[in-house]
């Protein structure tokens, strides 16, 4: 029996679903997913497997105009994901009219590998308004195919998942076959801290964040981790630790309750806050988080 296997890269603007569709199509949390814009910072893999197939799924960071070296590097990502693509996902929200750049949007339409449109949250449309984007996306990407789904409520993703692996080329594995994701664990623990400061705390608070684990200690029974939560200025890190330390202990609590059920093992977290002045624009900073690579 012949084997298919391949690059399935997801693009689109922020908070349109695409780590919400990623996640659906692994059965795994391995992207953040809250209603807050840019949550997703790097390129992260997400392999699913089969007997016949090896379906390897990248999510990116939303597109924007770049403000800071940051979002420039989060940007590096996603040009990264047009030139190992087997297949591209564009991913676009009912009601949404254009990419935010239009240097990536004549990427797609000029794409010479076959590209998804998929027209995402038609579960908060109506019929009507399900003809007309179609029609309009019709016109504006006229090499995709183009599927309406719900990310979120299951509609049309299995569909979306067998039209993958019917696009996909013949090729052995390009991982092992029980291989989830490309990110090491520790990428997962600092992840997890900060999808609950996203959900937490306001304003520029969740931007200004970084998780650096320092520890990660795995014993029979417990794991044990430290990690450093780095904010840019002396006044986020008062309001990220809260009054008697309430907010980072609810911080705490949560992610240990997730990562338990991530590692299937007991965990003991504890949790620090340094400040880190404009981490976000400096290039050595960037590059030991993982990013300008």
């Amino acid at each position: 029996m012949s084997h298919k296997a391949g690059f399935v890269n997801i693009i689109g603007n922020p908070n349109v679903g695409k780590s919400t569709l990623m996640n659906a199509f692994v059965g795994e949390k391995l992207s953040i997913i809250t209603s807050k814009a840019q949550t997703t910072r790097h390129r992260i893999l997400g392999i699913v497997n089969g007997e016949n197939f090896q379906v390897v799924l990248s999510d990116t960071p939303g597109i924007i105009k770049p403000a800071y070296e940051l979002q420039a590097s989060m940007m590096d990502f996603v040009k990264s994901a047009f030139d190992d693509a087997d297949l591209l996902i564009y991913m676009v929200e009912i009601g949404e009219k254009e990419l935010k750049d239009e240097a990536f949007f004549n990427k797609i339409t000029n794409a010479k590998i076959p590209v998804l449109l998929l027209l995402n949250k038609i579960d908060k449309s109506n019929q009507e308004q399900l003809e007309e984007q179609v029609q309009l996306w019709a016109k504006k990407v006229p090499n995709a195919e183009i599927i309406a789904i719900s990310a979120l409520e299951g509609f049309n993703v299995k569909e979306v998942f067998d039209k993958i692996i019917e696009l996909l080329p013949e090729s052995p594995p390009y991982y092992p076959k029980d291989q989830l994701t490309d990110k090491p664990e520790r990428f997962f623990i600092n992840e997890t801290i900060r999808e609950k400061i996203l959900m937490h705390y306001k304003k520029e608070i969740p931007y200004a964040v970084e998780i650096d684990t320092e520890e990660f200690f795995e014993e029979e029974n417990i794991i044990r981790i430290r990690s450093v939560i780095m904010v840019e200025r002396e006044t986020q890190k008062g309001i990220i630790i809260g009054h008697k330390g309430s907010a980072l202990k609810r911080v705490g609590v949560e992610a240990r309750k997730d990562l338990e059920k991530f590692f299937g093992k007991q965990i003991h977290l504890e949790l620090y806050v340094k400040v880190n002045k404009n981490w976000r624009s400096d290039q050595r900073q960037l590059k030991r988080f993982g990013y300008n690579q």
